[in-house]
Formats: structure tokens, C-alpha cells, sequence
């Protein structure tokens, strides 16, 4: 299984990136994806997800109407659009999948290794 994050950088305040998460090993069209954060001294939080077909999307609070996740179920890639972002914004994000099997049962979950988001002028 991997999950490969790209799109991190420096952005200044109000500007936008897009995180992708390309993935293998794994049925991705089963698999609930999330994209996670987590700020130098701070717990590892949930940003945002979205359900096997894109029926159905979360986000935390903080993020909501200026984050979008979307999915690709041919490219087996999630993507995170930030526009807006702030300097709260800066952290490492990570991507998460949990993957329902034709058993009825949950695999992962399974995590990338992650990609800096830097929000600073």
C-alpha cells in the first residue's frame, strides 16, 4: 500500500494550493479518504473526508467553505483545494484511507508520509 502526498509549499496568506494524493496496493474505489494535519506541538486533526464515490464530504470547522476534497476513482487520487489559506493553516498534511471490503470489514488505516503546507509572508 502506498499513499503519496504532493502539492506543499510556501504560499503567502490568501492564497491557494492543491494537495494530491496518489495511492496503489489497495481498492481505491472502496476507501474512504481523508486528508489529516498536524502543526509542530500539536495532535494530528482531521481536515477533511469524503466517501467512497464522493457522495458525501466532512470538514473540520476551520476549513470549511474555503477547503474542497475531491476524488478521482480512475486515477486512484484524492485531492485537497485550499483557497484562503491562513498562517493557522501551516502544517504537514497528511492523506488516510480505510479501505470497506467485499467482507464487510475495515483494512488500514493506511497513512502517507506527508507534505509541509507553509502559510507566511
Amino acid at each position: 500500500v502506498q499513499l503519496v502526498e504532493s502539492g506543499g509549499g510556501l504560499v503567502q496568506p490568501g492564497g491557494s494550493l492543491r494537495l494530491s494524493c496518489a495511492t496503489s496496493g489497495f481498492m481505491f474505489s472502496r476507501a474512504t479518504m481523508s486528508w489529516y494535519r498536524q502543526a509542530p506541538g500539536k495532535e494530528r486533526d482531521l481536515v477533511a473526508n469524503i466517501t467512497r464515490f464522493g457522495v458525501s464530504t466532512h470538514y473540520a470547522h476551520s476549513v470549511k467553505d474555503r477547503f474542497t476534497i475531491s476524488r478521482d476513482n480512475v486515477e486512484n487520487t484524492v485531492f485537497l483545494q485550499m483557497n484562503a489559506l491562513k498562517p493557522e493553516d501551516t502544517a504537514v498534511y497528511f492523506c488516510h484511507a480505510r479501505v470497506f471490503g467485499r467482507d464487510g470489514l475495515w483494512t488500514g488505516p493506511y497513512w502517507g508520509q506527508g507534505t509541509q503546507v507553509t502559510v507566511s509572508s
